[in-house]
């Protein structure tokens, strides 16, 4: 009998494990809710661009057309997913206007998994007897129908869905003013033109530290700041500075060439990698790691020294307090429009630094201030509920809970990509779930897409799982890392980015194929990894 596979989510890591399944002879049913393909970039401000050269966010097989900036709109990124989308026949894999409202597990009982030594009961993608039963609504017509598989990815990503609003006092919150709340989900859905014209004239403050903060306050700044001019009716000129509110600050780079040399080259090559204490190490790997542990902390600085002579980050007390590397770690750090400090620098844009604020009639008033800072519109770009967002997609209370283990610690996943454990309030043994589950954060596609790879190669019982014990302590490695390294205790985030080629190491390893993807020495420890490195891959095996 064919094993069924559903993959939940058409953004890239959900295009990338359709592909990989299907060479692998099966036949998997992806459902999307929005009406296209493309994952987060289906929904975007204008003014977002890639935050990476094209060439480090590219597929290993689909290269970007030569027509292509070096530095992608939002546009072109979408494009290029759909074009690969096309290209490898995925298209009639993918179930669009089909949100998953839950899922469901039947089969071995809470108290067997409890026993089982092995994920899944023997370590096999298919070990199991169980089956996930899926219910999906059709957003068009509002009907739901139920579909049933043995394996179910899940690539939801964590920057979608779910807004993270934080919580008011009564009478503090967004009820007593009289302007308008948004979130940055519901900014973006709006489109272009809307956007612009939603927030013309208007006296706007914007809450958040990350790249979308930054986005929308580029946005308003040229709608509304010094170059946009509006009249009160006796004639007086007037702007409407944008106000940006933050809490923690992030290392803002104005360009991906710090020095003169490229960022690629702190991120993304073994040298850099060997700086840093990797999840599992050996004794010389953790040795040489605590010898230039000293030159990591150059090279941070070095990076640092660059963003603040390009750009006036004292003058605005815009210096974070992580350094470059723990931001980098956590992958925290973004990356500006070319004029975005000439916005700040004419007053387009205010940066306003507070740990907590309220809300009055007039607008917004900070910790510490007694007077309001006047407002029309309050935008939240506080980013996503991501862990909540997979928590409600199960059915059954015992996953809920255990599915995103404790708030101390990472996300229980093996290899970054396989539910292991599920912490519960009973103190039995860790339980394991059959599903496996896509997740993570990264600046580069390759690494989302080794990820698939391995997976392919794992329902095809190229190789099984080791026992649950081998994984969980696994899982404690890479909590250990996380926890060192991360910027801002940001260390559920599973981002690897600043290991992401050991990273890829393991997973090579774990298919069989030769994990040093570069010719010669000198060129395999110096110059970066991209997606071109795992081309060959899979004709290895």
């Amino acid at each position: 009998m064919e094993k069924r596979v559903a993959i939940i989510g058409g953004g890239i890591s959900g295009l990338l494990a359709c592909k990989y399944t299907i060479a692998k002879g099966f036949h998997p049913i992806v459902f999307e809710a929005q009406n296209q393909i493309g994952g987060v970039w289906t929904q975007t401000l204008e003014s977002t661009k890639l935050q990476v050269a094209n060439q480090i966010y590219q597929f290993s097989d689909f290269p970007w057309p030569s027509s292509a900036d070096m530095i992608p709109h939002n546009t072109q990124v979408l494009e290029y997913i759909q074009n690969y989308a096309q290209h490898f026949g995925l298209l009639p894999y993918i179930k669009l206007n089909s949100k998953v409202r839950s899922i469901d597990y039947e089969g071995e009982s809470q108290e067997e998994m409890e026993f089982w030594e092995f994920w899944g009961g023997n370590g096999k993608a298919f070990g199991s007897k169980g089956k996930w039963h899926l219910q999906v609504q059709d957003t068009i017509q509002g009907s739901t129908k139920e579909y049933t598989t043995e394996f179910v990815i899940i690539c939801i990503g964590r920057f979608s869905g779910l807004p993270n609003i934080p919580e008011f006092p009564p009478g503090h919150g967004p009820e007593v003013f009289s302007g308008k709340v948004l979130h940055s989900m519901d900014y973006s859905a709006l489109g272009n033109a809307t956007a612009a014209e939603f927030i013309k004239g208007k006296k706007i403050a914007v809450i958040g530290s990350g790249k979308s903060a930054v986005d929308i306050a580029y946005e308003c700044a040229n709608a509304n700041g010094k170059l946009y001019l509006a009249y009160t009716y006796s004639g007086h000129k007037k702007d409407n500075p944008c106000t940006v509110i933050q809490r923690t600050i992030h290392w803002m780079l104005p360009d991906l060439q710090p020095w003169g040399v490229s960022i690629a080259y702190f991120c993304f090559t073994r040298f850099a990698e060997l700086m840093v204490h990797k999840p599992g190490e050996g004794l010389l790997s953790s040795i040489l790691a605590t010898l230039l542990s000293p030159l990591h902390w150059v090279m941070s600085k070095f990076v640092e020294s660059y963003a603040r002579w390009k750009l006036p980050l004292k003058k605005y007390n815009m210096i974070p307090e992580e350094s470059f590397v723990k931001e980098a770690s956590s992958c925290q750090i973004l990356f500006l429009q070319d004029n975005f400090y000439d916005k700040v620098e004419d007053g387009s844009i205010v940066f306003k630094k507070s740990k907590s604020f309220s809300f009055c009639k007039e607008g917004l008033i900070l910790d510490g201030e007694n007077d309001p800072i006047k407002l029309d519109i309050v935008i939240f770009a506080t980013g996503y509920k991501g862990d909540e967002k997979l928590r409600n997609m199960f059915a059954d209370p015992t996953f809920q809970n255990g599915i995103m283990g404790s708030p101390t610690s990472v996300v229980p996943l093996y290899s970054n990509a396989v539910f292991v454990s599920l912490q519960t309030n009973d103190p039995s043994p860790n339980s394991t779930t059959s599903s496996n589950r896509i997740f993570g954060v990264s600046f580069n596609v390759h690494t989302f897409e080794m990820r698939c790879m391995w997976l392919s190669f794992f329902l095809d019982q190229t190789f099984q799982l080791p026992s649950v014990k081998e994984m969980e302590k696994d899982i404690k490695t890479w909590e250990k890392y996380m926890k060192q390294y991360a910027g801002n205790s940001k260390f559920r985030r599973a981002c690897v980015g600043a290991v992401s080629i050991w990273y890829n190491d393991q997973l090579c390893k774990d298919v069989g194929c030769n994990p040093r993807r570069k010719k010669g020495f000198f060129s395999d420890l110096f110059e970066p990894y991209g997606s071109e490195d795992y081309r060959e891959l899979a004709s290895e095996i």
